[in-house]
């Protein structure tokens, strides 16, 4: 992706929060379960959030009394998520780009990043994330893939609905099963900065109404890119399969990945 197509499609998450909030899923507790053990949450636990959103993942690691400070590009986000952080004092929403984000002097325990970390200059990322942590400091980056599994028929019929209204869909595109995505990790200990990345993965299903999926098809970047009668044509189309062939709902299988790597210099 280059650096043009990179800030073009991250700014389409800034255009409607209202949508993106109530559309976009959350993560596992399973994740969240599993960070407990490798952070010490609690008062005097310091957490960088890196494009907070609107706050899926940044409500449950209040939850823990942790002290927040979630870095949000879009200010629109940036006010629903401190709409949906009011009961956590404990959380601060900065409005900009982690990039040219000031570092604080007082380093953090965890910098943390759901589904938002590649959305982030790659020159940077990761020595900044460095420079944010104390030494032993963790980063944990949560990527999501869209896998084969859930509502299989629904899905292959609908690549040819994205490939005549899509361009940009490599012909007969199918999804993959978990076990032949390649996990990430190699990035953090290439830096020098980090330790061996540690890698857990979970796999679930959400079932979808067709009203609901359409929502969800709006929050992604590739799709709100699209000219908006090629966008609304997509999306009929969509939910004509759907509704005509599948009673109005299908299942969609996620693969949520946590990758963790220790800061060591």
């Amino acid at each position: 992706m280059t650096e043009t197509s990179r800030e073009r499609l991250r700014a389409t998450f800034t255009e409607d929060a209202e949508l993106y909030d109530r559309a976009r899923p959350g993560y596992p507790q399973q994740l969240y379960d599993d960070l407990a053990e490798l952070v010490p949450f609690g008062p005097g636990c310091r957490v960088l959030e890196l494009g907070c959103g609107t706050g899926q993942a940044t409500v449950p690691l209040a939850a823990t009394g942790s002290r927040i400070t979630a870095v949000e590009l879009g200010p629109e986000m940036a006010r629903v998520a401190r709409r949906n952080l009011a009961a956590h004092p404990n959380a601060e929403v900065v409005v900009g780009a982690f990039e040219e984000w000031p570092l604080p002097p007082e380093p953090f325990d965890l910098v943390f990043a759901a589904t938002s970390f590649h959305w982030i200059d790659p020159a940077v990322r990761i020595t900044r994330a460095a420079d944010a942590l104390r030494r032993s400091g963790l980063l944990a980056v949560v990527s999501t893939h869209h896998i084969k599994g859930g509502s299989e028929e629904f899905f292959a019929a609908s690549q040819p609905v994205y490939e005549r209204f899509d361009p940009a869909t490599p012909p007969g595109l199918r999804l993959e099963p978990a076990a032949d995505i390649a996990p990430g990790g190699a990035e953090p200990a290439a830096s020098g900065r980090f330790g061996p990345a540690r890698i857990r993965r979970y796999e679930w299903d959400l079932r979808y109404t067709t009203q609901e999926y359409l929502d969800v098809l709006r929050t992604y970047s590739g799709h709100r890119a699209l000219p908006a009668p090629d966008r609304e044509g997509l999306l009929a189309a969509i939910a004509g399969l759907i509704d005509t062939h599948h009673g109005g709902s299908i299942t969609k299988r996620y693969l949520t990945e946590l990758m963790t790597a220790e800061r060591i210099s």
